[in-house]
């Protein structure tokens, strides 16, 4: 099946803008010479507010018109989840990676404009945190992906649900980012790692970013395929404007057949 190039197009441009957007957040939040730092003393109430509005961006652009094209995954985690649940096809889930990493890259690029509040934290690179080892900080990352890819699922795959998924992840990232950030800086994206990480140099622990990320969704995957979850219909591999495929290539039902496109 031939992909069109405006699919890899809108998730370089959807990551991209997850990246210089959601981590300016977090810059904002905890880099050093901010007004937010004395504003929120708290460190745990401002980790909720950066996973709030780093939630947020994902959840805006899986509603605008980037989402609508490309179904919003913006993280190689969560394509290699609809991947395995047979909802997208291996050579578009391929490119969807390369180009979720491209432009988590390019994304990370304005992060630099931050100057010394930015580089006080590595431009918002996830190390594992302080006391914690690298097997402690994968341990998080797979803690966090499964549950991201477990309520994704659960909200795409419920009918009443599945219109307010994007809701998702504001409430999501806030409890994660609260609860998690600690450990090993809750990315639960490899791309969203990679940026960061190639802008400032900070590759401590960079596998624990990937191989995380990775587990978190198998496991994910593997709890959804349990006979318990058999009335979950994963039908596109989309996270909004599920009725949308202008392409014809997001399957449909179990059956696999392609997806009719249908008005926009």
């Amino acid at each position: 099946m031939k992909i069109p190039w405006t699919l890899f197009a809108a998730e370089f441009l959807g990551t991209a803008i997850l990246v210089g957007v959601g981590v300016s957040f977090v810059i904002l939040d905890f880099g050093a010479g901010s007004p937010v730092v004395g504003m929120v003393p708290d460190p745990g109430l401002r980790r909720a507010l950066t996973g709030l509005l780093f939630g947020s961006t994902g959840a805006l652009i899986a509603v605008s018109e980037i989402g609508k094209e490309s179904g919003a995954h913006i993280n190689p985690a969560v394509t290699l989840a609809f991947w395995l649940r047979g909802t997208v096809e291996r050579t578009q889930a391929v490119g969807y990676m390369l180009f979720q990493c491209l432009g988590a890259v390019v994304g990370s690029l304005p992060l630099l404009l931050w100057r010394h509040t930015g580089g006080s934290i590595a431009y918002g690179a996830t190390v594992p945190g302080s006391g914690y080892t690298a097997l402690v900080a994968l341990l998080g990352e797979v803690a966090t992906t499964f549950a991201l890819v477990f309520f994704l699922f659960f909200f795409v795959g419920h009918k009443r649900l599945r219109r307010f998924t994007p809701l998702l992840f504001p409430a999501l990232y806030a409890l994660m980012v609260f609860a998690e950030a600690p450990v090993s800086g809750t990315s639960t994206n490899p791309a969203r790692t990679l940026g960061p990480a190639v802008v400032s140099g900070q590759w401590t622990a960079w596998w624990v970013y990937w191989l995380g990320p990775t587990l978190g969704a198998l496991i994910g995957v593997a709890v959804h395929n349990l006979r318990w979850f058999e009335w979950l219909e994963i039908e596109v591999a989309k996270v909004y404007h599920f009725e949308v495929d202008r392409h014809g290539v997001f399957e449909r039902g179990s059956n696999g057949d392609a997806a009719k496109n249908e008005a926009e």
